[in-house]
């Protein structure tokens, strides 16, 4: 098996797995990558619905309909972007704020499982070593 066939195959592993954690705070893993995104992006915890989905890979369409659920939910709000009234951000509630911290804490714990029968530097290798290759291929999907 290629080194991208293992990491498909760990993909399949892992996916159940984190797809639970996800759901016992009520979401999918497309909705937790918009709340993880916004939460990453620091205070206020804001950004226009453009900037999420170029950073996702995800369609307009696709976004518009996460960002609808989450809304519906109370866990994101949009506010018009300031100086241009024709712009929406999409912002954290305090309550999407909550649910992010503490989806996100035991995401990262699941990952820390998964990662366990490595070391630290060889955790800090793979990392390098995958943000390489996934930069390397982005370069050639562009």
């Amino acid at each position: 098996m290629g080194i991208l066939g293992r990491a498909r195959r760990l993909a399949l592993i892992a996916r159940p797995r984190i797809d639970a954690v996800l759901s016992s705070y009520g979401l999918d893993a497309g909705e937790a990558d918009v709340l993880f995104t916004l939460l990453r992006s620091g205070p206020p915890y804001r950004l226009r619905p453009t900037e999420l989905f170029q950073s996702m890979l995800v369609s307009s369409g696709g976004m518009t309909h996460r960002l609808n659920k989450l809304t519906q939910a109370g866990l994101i709000a949009r506010q018009p972007a300031e100086g241009d009234g024709r712009s929406l951000l999409v912002e954290l509630t305090d309550e999407g704020k909550q649910k992010a911290e503490a989806a996100f804490r035991a995401d990262m714990a699941v990952e820390a499982e998964f990662l366990e029968g490595l070391s630290e530097a060889e955790q800090t290798q793979l990392g390098d070593l995958l943000r390489r290759l996934t930069a390397s291929l982005e370069l050639k999907s562009d």
